[in-house]
């Protein structure tokens, strides 16, 4: 029987959930000092783990931690985990030389107590997403490396998605490259037409709903 609940409490119908992006809901915060780099899909590079470990400790220090191994609890409250997600985090995988991070705070509606520290470290706060799990999005400014830094609450489903996709793909030999071959299409026609960097997650988002299926069944979320 497939579970009804994971170990930290998170309904499992929410987690199989998809999410349909609405530009509309979106409340802009800033626009970006620095222009992303044009889209393409780098060889997977061995300093992108050590990118990652740079910007988590940027993040502790920011937050006032000190410790931890970036999956656990901090001591003092400023969050709740970092985790290394997205196509850098699979080992093998070549990805958009971006390092995507989740965070979770004990309280993502409470502005004050993270995203000032995080805009003096260096992040840049560009998106708030209520409507969606309360999502905050920022992005690195240079020295750091380039990062997409996304901001959630305790428990929250699309935060397990993203684990249990990324743990997945490094398993799955087939389904790392069913999802190689959908981002390059997507990176080729999204560069044809001019489009941006949301009409090339929208080119990948059915074969990632197919691979979340298997990912899901396999953590034990779908029969």
């Amino acid at each position: 029987m497939a579970m009804t609940t994971t170990p930290d409490g998170i309904p499992v119908v929410d987690i199989l959930e998809d999410y349909n992006f609405n530009p509309l809901l979106l409340e802009r915060i800033s626009v970006r000092k620095v222009k992303p780099p044009p889209l393409h899909l780098a060889d997977p590079d061995p300093s992108w783990p050590a990118a990652f470990s740079l910007l988590s400790s940027t993040i502790r220090t920011a937050l006032q931690e000190s410790d931890g191994d970036g999956e656990g609890e901090g001591k003092r409250g400023g969050f709740v985990s970092i985790r290394h997600v997205g196509s850098t985090s699979v080992p093998g995988l070549p990805a958009k030389p971006v390092i995507d991070i989740d965070l979770v705070v004990p309280d993502v509606a409470d502005e004050p107590s993270y995203v000032p520290a995080l805009e003096a470290a260096g992040f840049q706060f560009l998106i708030r997403e209520p409507h969606w799990h309360g999502h905050r999005f920022f992005c690195s400014l240079e020295p750091l490396p380039p990062c997409n830094l996304h901001v959630w609450p305790p428990r929250c489903p699309e935060v397990e998605r993203h684990r249990v996709f990324r743990d997945w793909l490094a398993r799955s030999e087939d389904d790392r490259r069913l999802y190689l071959e959908a981002k390059r299409g997507a990176v080729s026609a999204t560069v044809e037409e001019g489009g941006d960097v949301m009409a090339y997650n929208k080119r990948k988002e059915d074969v990632i709903r197919g691979i979340l299926r298997r990912a899901f069944q396999d953590a034990g979320y779908l029969e």
